[in-house]
Parts: C-alpha cells; sequence; structure tokens
C-alpha cells in the first residue's frame, strides 16, 4: 500500500472528476489516495506521500499558470518520489492528438518546464457549452468551427475516454 497525493488544476471541474477516478482505482488497489486542488496542497507536508500525479486542464491552448509554478517550486521533490502527470484538452477527442507523443499542448508544456514526469497521459475533455459564461461559449464554438467540432450552444459532450483513464489509475497504482 502506498500513499497518493493527485493534485489538480482544472477550469470547469472535469479534470477533478478524472482524478476522483483515478483516486477510486488507487483505493481499488489498496493505496490511500487524495485528491486536492493545486492551490491547497502547499499547506500539505508532501514528503509524506510515495506518489504525485498532477492534473491540469487546457483552456485557450494553456494550463494554469500555477501548474507551471507548482513544478518549479517542487522539482526536486518530484524527482524523488513516484510521479506523474496528464493534461485534459478537448483537442485530445482527436484520435491523431490523444497521446502523450501527439498532443500538441502537453508537447508544449513539457518544453517548457524541466520536471520529466515519470508516467504522461492526455484524456479528452468535457464540452459542456451551457455551463460556460457568453464569452466562453462565444470563444469555444468559434474555436470548435474552425476544428470541426460541435457547435450547438446546447451541447454537452464528454469526450472523456473513461477506460483510458481506468488504465492509466492501474499504472499509477503500479508504481511504488
Amino acid at each position: 500500500m502506498s500513499t497518493i497525493l493527485i493534485a489538480y488544476s482544472s477550469t470547469d471541474g472535469h479534470t477533478l472528476e478524472i482524478c476522483q477516478r483515478l483516486s477510486q482505482v488507487a483505493q481499488r488497489q489498496g493505496h490511500v489516495a487524495t485528491v486536492l486542488p493545486l492551490a491547497q496542497v502547499g499547506a500539505l507536508d508532501l514528503e509524506a506521500f510515495d506518489s504525485i500525479v498532477l492534473g491540469a486542464s487546457i483552456r485557450y491552448g494553456h494550463h494554469q499558470p500555477q501548474v507551471a509554478q507548482f513544478i518549479e517550486r517542487h522539482q526536486a521533490l518530484l524527482e524523488r518520489k513516484a510521479n506523474a502527470f496528464f493534461s485534459v484538452n478537448i483537442v485530445a477527442r482527436k484520435p491523431q492528438k490523444n497521446r502523450p507523443e501527439t498532443n500538441p499542448y502537453l508537447i508544449k508544456f513539457l518544453r517548457q518546464i524541466r520536471w520529466k514526469p515519470q508516467l504522461l497521459e492526455v484524456f479528452a475533455g468535457k464540452l459542456d457549452y451551457p455551463r460556460y459564461g457568453f464569452f466562453d461559449r462565444f470563444m469555444i464554438r468559434l474555436i470548435m468551427r474552425m476544428t470541426d467540432g460541435p457547435t450547438d450552444p446546447k451541447a454537452v459532450i464528454d469526450f472523456t475516454d473513461w477506460a483510458q483513464v481506468e488504465a492509466f489509475g492501474l499504472r499509477l497504482g503500479a508504481k511504488p
């Protein structure tokens, strides 16, 4: 049994849903998993965890700045622990962009940081037009129109491959 911290940065809450599923998988494997927003992790003793997993959503092509800041501040600790990183983005709905080595946002992010996560994954996110404010709904519909995605302003579509999430969770649980 190991202790796993699953820290996340989420724009609309879907990354949290993925983290909760990863936690369930870890718990089924006999591990203790703690899920917290990245903003609350600073109060923890990170040394107390055997593994640290970071999950971050993309909005307008970027992870939130706090993700890179956390990594830079805690890089030495991350490198001493079993670790993983996953990105959640709508572009990963496309088969040619749904792997760590083919997802342009993850590739760009990894070039911007020095940390090299032991495990990487990319998950397609959730499109939830009714939840977005006017500006986000307009911009995301525009982006979807340009990328042949759904544009119905009432659409709620979960593109996440939950079997892929489960498989990643099993890989996390196999780490020491």
